[in-house]
């Protein structure tokens, strides 16, 4: 059996871009925050992770450019060696007095924050305990581990309870949740699952690569619900609200301490380019000095959340500046995508196995920079497009 037989094989892509309704790798020659340019022509981008609008703000390029001169283009070796800079030592203690923990430590991404973190802590005979919405890097974490999985389903607490109830007592138990999930725009349950995980000596992490920057005044979800002391470790992203690239964890000293040592995604990587470093030191100092920004995105999530559920859509539980237009199909997510795209607004479609079948849905992210005339636009082109498919009436 040749290896290769199943890329041979494997024809659904080509069929999709033969079709025109493949929706990814999509090339942009611009990309200005609120709007990019894709094909020569000019989309509102409702399909970014850039909830602040920081990627285009004057001081985050401005440190990116000042540290790309002082440092050059990369530090060419593990943090593990010599690829780690006061500049990142920098970072980190800004980032744990940020977040209100003892410490912090950057990997090179946020997938590598949960490979390297997870793998590193649950070992043989501990159970790592997931939502089962959580993101790929959790799931993928665990994976790498040598403890044992289990899952509970989203945001349940009967059944979360149920499966912590299962697992021996003796045994060593890390529950790993998204704080804003990334397709759903809802929270997780974090003040009710609390008093569940010590009443079964678990520890919780949680991954908000997504509620950073825009939850509890930028902090997150575990200030948002002000539950962060009873959090054990925060993780987060610069490739969101940061706008930069890497990842962090943070939480008591000793147990950063003992990742850094032993998690090997950040042992055997590169460090964060400067550059990088630089940027979401620079974005941490805005979140700081324009909280109105904040302010903002929420707005600007609320308005739409409004909008798209006046105009009949269904947008499940989101809270959030990530909203789902939740459509069920793989085909009509795919055409609805395109005839958005045509119209002028870039979106994202997602289907399984990023999320279950018949939830298959159109991903909507909404940024600080948003202006209403442009989100006013938005609602326009999806109510149009939303009655040709026969989405809302």
């Amino acid at each position: 059996m040749d290896i290769f037989e199943k890329c041979y094989h494997f024809t659904e892509a080509k069929e999709a871009i033969e079709k025109g309704i493949y929706p990814y790798f999509l090339a942009l020659s611009e990309n200005e925050g609120s709007e990019s340019v894709f094909r020569g022509k000019r989309v509102i981008m409702c399909g970014s992770n850039n909830y602040l609008g920081l990627t285009t703000h004057p001081k985050v390029k401005e440190a990116a450019c000042q540290a790309l001169k002082r440092f050059g283009t990369s530090c060419t070796g593990s943090r593990f060696l010599n690829g780690t800079l006061e500049l990142h030592e920098q970072l980190e203690h800004e980032l744990a007095e940020w977040v209100r923990k003892p410490a912090a430590l950057i990997f090179s991404t946020g997938m590598q924050t949960n490979l390297g973190t997870i793998s590193a802590l649950v070992g043989r005979g501990d159970y790592v305990v997931l939502d089962k919405q959580d993101h790929a890097s959790i799931v993928d974490g665990a994976r790498l581990s040598f403890g044992k999985t289990v899952r509970f389903n989203h945001n349940d607490l009967q059944h979360f309870e149920k499966v912590l109830a299962s697992i021996p007592a003796d045994a060593g138990k890390l529950v790993v949740v998204d704080g804003l999930y990334s397709m759903e725009g809802d929270l997780a349950p974090l003040p009710d699952m609390i008093p569940i995980m010590q009443k079964y000596q678990a520890r919780i992490m949680v991954d908000d690569a997504h509620g950073m920057g825009v939850f509890g005044g930028g902090r997150g979800v575990a200030e948002h619900f002000g539950v962060t002391d009873h959090i054990d470790l925060i993780m987060s992203t610069f490739s969101k609200s940061f706008a930069s690239l890497g990842g962090f964890i943070a939480g008591d000293a000793d147990v950063v301490h003992y990742i850094k040592h032993f998690a090997r995604a950040l042992i055997f990587s590169a460090s964060i380019p400067p550059a990088n470093t630089a940027a979401a030191l620079a974005a941490l100092q805005v979140m700081r000095e324009e909280p109105e920004r904040i302010e903002r995105v929420n707005r600007n999530a609320e308005k739409m959340r409004k909008g798209f559920r006046e105009l009949g859509f269904n947008i499940g539980r989101s809270v959030s500046p990530i909203i789902p237009i939740i459509i069920g199909d793989d085909q009509l997510t795919f055409i609805t995508w395109k005839l958005l795209l045509e119209n002028g607004v870039f979106v994202n479609p997602v289907i399984s196995p990023a999320v279950p079948i018949g939830m298959q849905l159109l991903r909507t992210s909404y940024m600080a920079t948003h202006t209403d005339e442009q989100l006013d636009k938005v609602l326009e082109v999806f109510e149009k497009v939303g009655k040709q498919v026969g989405l809302i009436n």
